[in-house]
């Protein structure tokens, strides 16, 4: 009998059905030689400190790093999740074969072998790796099959990311609680950190104290009305970057040409194309969500994910933004799917996938095998979207007009560049025309929300200028005061994890960036939902907001590694390069102890900040040769040298 375990009932019943395994049993389908399960969610996990060492049951700074010889697991303790292991495991004692149809991605692999090796698996393990739940895509990925082993690199990421997590999460949590918290026993306030959760809390703390320390200034620009047309002033900038600081600069510059005529000394016509936006990944595809309908990371998560079990979008949980090659010859089925909810496909219905002139078009910006890893971009599996809520709708026709705009023609434009002098100032007005739409007449009125600059002055069309022409014009001074940065949104604090808190907004920068990223696209949204619910962190709109109790725990932490996002982007990428077999987990493992022990050994060896240990109101302060309670002079008698 060959044993197939799925990620969650609704995906095993569906495998079932593809295979044939009709009877339903407890907790199981069966059928044509195939027993269908299912786990839900992490049946196992980790062991608890205490479950270790008795000397670990207590927290204690002397009981601190807790390092396990060796890492154990067990299964959850849950009822149900129980009664789900047990069917699994006699189901896996018998079998000849078993299947991980578990979720294709780092984490999916992770829960699976957990599973099997708990349950006491001695039979071989093959793997379904599917990008989309079609019939057709589950049919042809059960024909090709692989060894587990072909999946050990994977696994051994997942393995050393959970790894990680406990060995950073449970020391510095306990480390920093037991030193700095507030309150005793149980009324003393936990101060919860995680290895990618803080440095994430650290990047909103960072941003909140820009905006409150931020001091406006006052500067001018100087501008020019020639033929209807605002041109404006070249001028050097000051070291501090404005060219005209002071109101008397900026009318003696007025006062300069007032009278002079405007001189046309260039004007530059420049044809180019505009390429489609890039398919959706999964960190896009919630940005875009949260920009157009206010939907949070979690939410967007849920329903894409909702959009894949009901086998109408692929797989969701991915960080590119390309197809491979093989998709190239699927592309006409599946848009002929779509044809019904979208008249846009109209037009490239009768293409075909052949690469020819008149076929449909393949673009390296949408067909990159170099680009593409375990999956391929977002995209529709060609089903009809019938059965989907008005939300999910919202989702699925982002994803499905993105698809459909890949194969229009690139969008025609013209740029003028036009170049003038007024005495000693020169002067500058840029315009964009339109030519040919292309890709841009499938979003219809919204297509300039997709992909164009935000400097309004530059999309205008400008009047015919010619070069040498001259005239009258009107010079202006116009008052400007600088702005703060902005308060993160959802969709911007994802941004900045994907890019370890570098602003970019070029595509091809951001994907060199994304190796170095803070989270996976899977995580992301869960570890936003942690800091909303430890109120670190809250909601004022769409803005997020740094709680004082998350910025009182972000200036609590010494340590750099904890708060950085730099350092666990640098992690990030080392986990990566295990996915790849390119790094050993023996090696980071190695490296995780002696970070652990550096972040424990740093609370420790520093007292200032700590909850004075004799009166328990006072903080330690640090004096010139010991250290002492802040309420010295309330006749608290602490004092320690050091």
């Amino acid at each position: 009998m060959i044993v197939c375990v799925a990620e969650k009932p609704s995906v095993g019943q569906y495998i079932a059905k593809v295979l044939g395994a009709n009877t339903r049993h407890d907790g199981y389908f069966e059928g044509n030689g195939y027993q269908v399960t299912w786990t839900f969610g992490h049946l196992c996990a980790l062991l608890e400190p205490n479950e270790y060492s008795d000397n670990w049951k207590a927290w204690t700074l002397s009981s601190l790093p807790m390092i396990p010889p060796r890492f154990g697991i067990k299964v959850t303790e849950d009822k149900g999740v129980q009664k789900q292991f047990n069917i699994i495991k006699a189901l896996i004692s018998q079998a000849d074969e078993v299947i991980n149809c578990g979720d294709a991605g780092q984490e999916g692999e992770l829960i699976q072998r957990w599973v099997y090796q708990k349950a006491g698996c001695k039979c071989p393990v093959k793997r379904l790796w599917v990008s989309s739940l079609t019939e057709d895509a589950i049919s042809e990925g059960f024909r090709a099959l692989k060894d587990q082993s072909h999946y050990q690199h994977l696994y051994e990421a997942g393995l050393m990311r959970a790894i990680g997590d406990w060995l950073l999460g449970m020391n510095s949590t306990r480390a920093y609680t037991l030193r700095y918290a507030k309150g005793v026993g149980k009324d003393r306030q936990i101060l919860s950190i995680g290895r990618v959760q803080t440095p994430t809390l650290a990047l909103v703390v960072k941003r909140q104290a820009e905006i409150e320390n931020f001091v406006p200034r006052t500067y001018w620009e100087l501008k020019t009305k020639y033929r209807d047309t605002l041109f404006s002033a070249q001028l050097p900038a000051e070291e501090d970057e404005y060219a005209i600081n002071t109101l008397e600069y900026g009318q003696q510059l007025v006062d300069s040409i007032k009278d002079l005529p405007l001189t046309i000394t260039s004007v530059v016509k420049k044809k180019g194309n505009e390429f489609a936006p890039r398919l959706f990944d999964l960190t896009s595809l919630q940005v875009e969500c949260n920009k157009k309908f206010s939907f949070s990371a979690d939410q967007t998560l849920k329903l894409i994910q909702s959009l894949y079990e009901k086998r109408v979008t692929t797989y969701p949980r991915v960080d590119t933004t390309f197809l491979s090659e093989d998709i190239y010859p699927k592309v006409p089925a599946t848009l002929n799917g779509i044809k019904d909810y979208f008249p846009q496909v109209q037009p490239l219905l009768g293409l075909k996938a052949d690469g020819t002139k008149t076929g449909l078009p393949k673009s390296k910006k949408v067909f990159d095998n170099k680009k593409v890893t375990d999956h391929h971009a977002i995209i529709p599996t060609g089903q009809r979207p019938d059965n989907i809520t008005e939300d999910e709708r919202k989702v699925f026709n982002l994803v499905a007009l993105r698809f459909i705009a890949a194969f229009y023609p690139d969008c025609e434009i013209s740029t003028t560049t036009v170049l003038a002098k007024s005495g000693e100032i020169d002067f500058k007005v840029t315009g964009k025309e339109i030519l040919k739409p292309g890709w841009r007449v499938v979003f219809g009125d919204n297509a300039a929300t997709q992909a164009e600059d935000e400097n309004a002055e530059e999309q205008k069309t400008l009047p015919a200028f010619t070069e040498g022409e001259s005239g009258p014009h009107t010079p202006e001074l116009q008052e400007k005061t600088t702005q703060p940065p902005k308060y993160y949104t959802e969709a911007t604090l994802l941004r900045a994890m994907e890019t370890a808190g570098k602003t970019v907004d070029n595509d091809e920068l951001r994907d060199a960036l994304k190796e170095n990223g803070i989270g996976r696209p899977s995580t992301r949204a869960a570890i936003l939902e942690k800091l909303y619910q430890r109120k670190y962190i809250v909601l004022k709109g769409k803005s997020i907001h740094a709680t004082p109790v998350g910025i009182e725990l972000i200036h609590t932490i010494i340590s750099p590694l904890l708060k950085s996002a730099e350092l666990t982007g640098l992690w990030e990428k080392k986990l990566r390069e295990i996915e790849r077999g390119e790094y050993t987990a023996q090696q980071f493992l190695e490296e995780l102890k002696t970070m652990t022990a550096e972040v424990v050994y740093e609370v420790k060896s520093n007292k200032a900040g700590m909850l004075c240990p004799v009166c328990r109101q006072g903080i330690v302060i640090r004096g010139k040769t010991r250290y002492g309670c802040s309420r010295w002079k309330e006749g608290c008698t602490y004092a320690e040298p050091f």
